[in-house]
């Protein structure tokens, strides 16, 4: 059973910690009807045979032992991979543990206090960055951690401005490619941040859930800069582009001292955060790259593909590099939202004041997409008629 999670149903015996959060707050996972998902941002596409043969391998009688607490199998397939040392990769059960613990490791928080020193004032600590609309996670964690934190805005295009992440700050954040916008800072512009931040002594976190969608000419992956900047860590996570969603797998990579931190904060937790399965199946994920780089390239096709056809029936449609769209439909958002779960189909609306007239849609199969843009042609046909 799903507690209630409104402030007025929380019970006496709640720490005044679990009062004051507002938790996030997941796509929906319906199991009472059959829809086409494109809600949760899933690749619509299985996971490598390699990645398949692995769990089956891994299924056997050493699960009734502990799980490699440092992931060394993932951390040296991610190593290989990127040509970096596998004491720059850390292992966690998906990149919103890696956050949590990322967040703890690396931003003050407000009242802290380290031993042997007083306990800090609220405005005395410095709030880290992240946009005004961006994962919604982050609030989340700052909340949890007690971190104040500042939200620039983004334009009206919803593009960044890289200056804002170039002040004295506690830290900062970003997701790139952003969310739900899906729209992506250049490689020069996250170096600067980077460089920035280097000279205020702050981490700059680089949350690169889509950069495999990402193609256009001056976007990639910042783990390849790493050792240029000992302040930045990259996160990524296994749930999209590996289509390991259900696995709940991921990695960061950074200089030593930062993944020191990540697992102080680990084993202060729970030492042993990936299971057998997880820690074979991502191992074998990170390696099959000819396979991922297929299906993914499959996936921005579509996209680009579904963009053009929502363009085409009104929709505003925001460029994207990662594997969803952000899209304004050409009538009220949240009765559209509604039409199209009649249909069948689920998608996801942010109703807040500068995303509630656009849509999420994640990326399905094309034929998926197809019936997903025909709905989209019958609800505006029905609509006129009214």
């Amino acid at each position: 059973m799903t507690p209630d999670k409104s402030l007025s149903a929380v019970p006496y015996y709640y720490s005044s910690l679990a009062c004051g959060l507002t938790p996030y707050v997941p796509g929906e996972q319906p199991k009472d009807r059959k829809f086409i998902k494109l809600n949760t941002n899933e690749n619509p596409y299985p996971p490598s045979p390699a990645v398949i043969e692995a769990i089956r391998n891994a299924a056997n009688e050493n699960l009734r032992l502990y799980p490699d607490p440092s992931c060394s199998v993932l951390r040296e397939a991610a190593a290989a991979r990127w040509g970096i040392k596998a004491e720059q990769v850390f292992g966690g059960n998906g990149s919103d543990e890696i956050l949590a613990f990322a967040f703890a490791a690396f931003f003050n928080s407000a009242y802290s206090e380290r031993p042997g020193q007083q306990a800090v004032s609220a405005r005395s600590v410095e709030p880290i960055l992240f946009p005004n609309i961006s994962y919604s996670f982050y609030p989340v964690y700052a909340a949890l951690w007690n971190i104040p934190f500042k939200t620039p805005e983004l334009d009206r295009e919803f593009n960044i401005n890289p200056q804002d992440y170039k002040q004295n700050c506690g830290g900062v954040i970003l997701a790139n490619p952003n969310a739900p916008t899906g729209k992506a800072l250049g490689i020069k512009a996250l170096k600067e941040i980077a460089e920035a931040q280097l000279r205020n002594k702050k981490v700059f976190i680089v949350d690169e859930a889509y950069i495999e969608f990402a193609d256009s000419a001056d976007s990639g992956s910042m783990i390849p800069f790493i050792n240029e900047y000992p302040n930045m860590l990259i996160i990524h996570t296994l749930s999209k582009d590996a289509s390991l969603a259900g696995m709940r797998a991921a990695y960061a990579v950074g200089s030593e001292e930062l993944i020191g931190g990540l697992c102080r904060i680990r084993d202060s937790f729970n030492s042993y955060t990936m299971d057998r399965l997880a820690q074979a199946a991502s191992a074998a994920a990170i390696t099959d790259t000819a396979y991922y780089s297929e299906v993914n390239a499959k996936v921005c096709r579509t996209r680009e593909r579904t963009s053009a056809a929502l363009a085409d029936l009104g929709f505003k449609v925001i460029p994207s590099q990662a594997n969803f769209i952000f899209a304004s439909p050409p009538s009220d958002a949240i009765k559209f939202f509604a039409a199209l779960r009649e249909k069948g189909f689920l998608v996801r609306h942010f109703n807040r004041p500068l995303t509630k007239d656009w849509l999420r849609i994640s990326m399905g199969t094309d034929a998926e997409m197809d019936a997903l843009v025909q709905a989209c042609r019958q609800i505006i046909s029905e609509n006129n008629r009214k």
